[in-house]
C-alpha cells in the first residue's frame, strides 16, 4: 500500500514566516505599551508622575504644550 503524500514544512521553510510574526508582535506591543506609558503619564492625578514626563518631554525638546 503506497503512503499518502503529505506536504512537510521542514523548519527552515517555516522561518520567515516564525520571523516575521516575531517582529509583528514586538511592534504591536511596543506600541501598546508606548501609549500605555503616555496614557498613564500624561493623565495621571499623581503630580509627580505627571511632572517627570513634562520635564523629560522638555528635556528632549519635545514641545508639549
Amino acid at each position: 500500500m503506497p503512503m499518502p503524500a503529505t506536504n512537510v514544512l521542514s523548519p527552515a521553510a517555516s522561518k520567515p514566516a516564525t520571523r516575521a510574526a516575531s517582529t509583528t508582535m514586538q511592534a504591536l506591543f511596543a506600541i501598546l505599551f508606548g501609549a500605555l506609558i503616555i496614557g498613564v503619564a500624561g493623565f495621571s492625578h499623581i503630580e509627580a508622575v505627571h511632572n517627570a514626563a513634562h520635564d523629560t518631554r522638555h528635556s528632549n525638546a519635545f514641545p508639549c504644550h
